[in-house]
């Protein structure tokens, strides 16, 4: 598999500083062993008006399906012959952090300050998987500025009754700093591709996700769509969405000046953050002066009931420790130890049964019961209205 980097000599630099951007040396061929393969790097064409680099990625499936499947006798055929290879994608994005890691991060040793500007770039893939719509593509790099040409490429030209997809042949070209084009490139080779047998997904996958995306994924029209083809599993998918609409409630809902928030604002701005703001309005309706957040997520209602001095107790819960530190930060509680005996975040799961959430005076589940599988819903309907018993 290919990938082709081009820049072109514009006024704020000769073509030629794209081996200091790259911390690769034009006249020498870059060598890099992965677990699943070897990546080279080197320049086609290297003058002051235009600079290749190309990333080949040679892929042994054989080699992979024995190292991920154990060599197993009965295994199917479809691990030793596949497209994987040939078609440009999540193994080429590995292949081009582990190749371009420093300009993924913004720096150079030599060229600071051009790798701080936006320049001239065209990028090739002459064979990219594209698993879904046929346009894509379009979709997802046409938002952030680039000029996008798509050929269908023919599963055989001998049949063409076989048909074109799912492989294309993507050229993009547009003005960017090197480090969002790779960013973009890490986080959308893996969306196009979907199919993904090469490593365990985590959570480390959601911090590459928001790590790679910072600045751009946030406002994309297809964030949702990303977030579900990159991180695949539901629970990191919900983790991810929890995210982006806790950064967008915060950014035009919350205040930091100590005045309660604002429910209409909220609501106006996303439908998420106007469930949490009514959720806010009924509890202080409630009289509650405890309040027990089952599936607190990242802490945004927590913030928002912080603010009112009613709520002398606040606890949020849940099961993902991560979510829990996102939560930690936002509220402040390192910078605030005064919160210590007001706020407590707890880890644990709502399967089982749990003495620290008992007597309560209020509690809330937002957003939480359609991500669990339906067999443990009368687990945490037990355990909430038997164990718990919060009075709201």
């Amino acid at each position: 598999m290919l990938l082709t980097l081009t820049l072109h000599a514009s006024d704020a630099a000769p073509a030629t500083d794209l081996g200091y951007l790259l911390h690769k040396h034009p006249a020498r061929i870059f060598e890099s062993a992965l677990p699943f393969g070897t990546a080279r790097v080197f320049y086609p064409e290297n003058t002051a008006e235009r600079s290749a680099a190309a990333l080949l990625l040679d892929v042994d499936p054989v080699a992979l399906s024995r190292r991920f499947r154990g060599g197993h006798p009965n295994a199917p055929l479809e691990p030793y012959v596949n497209d994987r290879p040939y078609a440009s994608g999540s193994f080429l994005a590995l292949a081009l952090r582990d190749a371009f890691g420093t300009a993924l991060s913004g720096r150079s040793k030599d060229r600071q300050a051009v790798a701080e500007l936006a320049l001239p770039f065209e990028i090739e893939l002459p064979c990219l998987p594209v698993r879904g719509p046929a346009d894509l593509p379009e979709r997802l790099f046409g938002p952030l500025g680039y000029a996008v040409d798509v050929t269908p490429i023919a599963l055989d030209p001998r049949y063409p009754e076989w048909g074109e997809r799912p492989y294309v042949a993507l050229k993009l070209g547009g003005t960017v700093r090197l480090r969002d084009l790779l960013a973009h490139l890490y986080v959308l080779l893996p969306v196009l591709d979907t199919a993904r047998k090469h490593h365990f997904l985590d959570e480390a996958e959601l911090e590459k996700l928001l790590r790679r995306g910072e600045g751009w994924l946030e406002a994309h029209p297809e964030r949702d769509l990303i977030a579900t083809r990159y991180l695949q599993l539901r629970s990191l998918i919900r983790q991810a969405t929890e995210h982006f609409a806790a950064e967008h409630f915060t950014g035009q809902g919350e205040t930091d000046s100590g005045d309660e928030p604002a429910p209409e604002t909220a609501a106006a701005r996303t439908v998420h953050a106007g469930r949490l703001a009514w959720v806010a309005e009924q509890l202080r309706a409630s009289g509650a002066q405890t309040v027990l957040d089952l599936g607190c997520g990242e802490g945004r209602l927590l913030k928002m009931l912080l603010p009112v001095a009613q709520f002398r107790e606040l606890v949020g819960l849940d099961v993902s420790a991560r979510a829990l530190e996102i939560a930690r930060r936002r509220l402040k509680l390192d910078e605030r130890p005064e919160l210590e005996k007001r706020v407590r975040l707890l880890h644990g799961s709502l399967t089982y049964r749990d003495a620290r959430l008992r007597g309560f005076g209020a509690a809330v589940l937002a957003e939480v019961i359609e991500h669990l599988d339906v067999g443990r819903l009368e687990a945490l309907a037990a355990n909430v209205f038997g164990d718990a018993r919060p009075s709201t």
